[in-house]
């Protein structure tokens, strides 16, 4: 079975891209049908994603309906281009097996699932039973009050998000993969040198003001992905036309 990174690894050699298109619908924002549009944004979209990444909030406002709705949608993504699906779960190792049964066993199509590591590994591990499968955990994320806890100092030296880092190496006897979210807005080289090369999940370009120019020169082997949701799905042009100005955008900046 090919593991998340070789299939990441894979779409964005396929393509040139590392652009991964956010999926967060917001009906105040929408014109017309809610899963027309999330259905057109993929199929605009396609040529220029190294993956999607929808947010399950967003779907699950709607009840019953929208979950069906984020369901039907990434099951019907092409199975080449990896799927993450964002919903930031951390619960207790029982709670946990049963999130990871809905999201790696019964719903088809999800490759990584974002994760909130701050319960202990014991939380993270259920999820990592799965062959082929990956969790990103939450390292230093792209709002501003990461700060009051991801960020802070320890009185060793460290700094919190360090800690969620050895996670990394407590996961390697397990089945699937760990990566980590790490905001652009938060990426300057003395956190990202401090990220294990695993595979990252890049929040804040767009709409929170992410610094691509950050990446420069990190020289990290495992692929990456800078995410972009409002940015893609709503402004000037359509869909496509926004995706491939961020994906050259991107590209530029990790010079390629």
């Amino acid at each position: 079975m090919m593991g998340y990174s070789e299939k990441l690894s894979a779409r964005i050699d396929e393509i040139g891209s590392n652009l991964c298109v956010g999926i967060d619908p917001r009906p105040d924002l929408i014109d017309g049908d809610f899963e027309t549009f999330v259905r057109d944004l993929v199929d605009q979209t396609i040529p220029y994603a190294a993956c999607y990444k929808p947010n399950a909030a967003y779907f699950e406002a709607l009840g019953s309906k929208g979950y069906a709705i984020m369901e039907k949608l990434i099951a019907d993504v092409p199975e080449n281009i990896p799927v993450i699906l964002d919903a930031k779960r951390g619960d207790i190792g029982a709670t946990q097996s049963y999130y990871a049964k809905a999201y790696f066993e019964f719903m088809e199509g999800v490759d990584a699932v974002t994760i909130s590591p701050y319960m202990g590994f014991d939380s993270v591990e259920p999820m990592l039973k799965y062959p082929g499968k990956a969790v990103y955990l939450l390292g230093v994320t792209s709002n501003p009050s990461a700060e009051d806890i991801e960020t802070k100092k320890l009185d060793d030296g460290r700094q919190v998000f360090e800690l969620v880092c050895e996670m990394a190496q407590k996961s390697e006897p397990l089945e699937g993969e760990v990566g980590f979210v790490v905001g652009l807005t938060n990426a300057e080289p003395e956190i990202i040198g401090k990220i294990p090369d695993s595979p990252l999940l890049l929040p804040g370009l767009g709409a929170q003001g992410g610094d691509l120019s950050l990446l420069s020169g990190s020289g990290r082997s495992a692929p990456l992905v800078i995410n972009v949701s409002r940015g893609v799905m709503f402004g000037e042009g359509n869909a496509s036309e926004r995706a491939l100005n961020y994906r050259d955008q991107i590209a530029e900046a990790l010079g390629k």
